[in-house]
């Protein structure tokens, strides 16, 4: 941990936006457009171990459903 990390006394909020990719920003900060609360405030710490536990797919919403659909369609096109 570097010595800015621990003089952080910063309380951050993860922000969550439409493709569900997760960032966090200083609490007192207005959400950027197209960013919402996903719900969890605290240390720089706590809302990165946050995102480390409720983040497990990196891939953009978009293109999980884009791969979602696209192996759809080849399981019916193979029945």
């Amino acid at each position: 941990m570097s010595t800015n990390d621990r003089e952080d006394s910063t309380i951050y909020k993860v922000v969550v936006n439409h493709e569900e990719q997760y960032s966090i920003w200083p609490a007192e900060r207005e959400n950027a457009l197209g960013w919402r609360d996903a719900g969890k405030s605290g240390f720089k710490d706590e809302c990165l171990e946050y995102i480390k536990q409720v983040w497990t797919d990196m891939r953009p919403l978009s293109l999980r459903k884009q791969m979602e659909s696209s192996a759809d369609n080849r399981s019916v096109a193979s029945s």
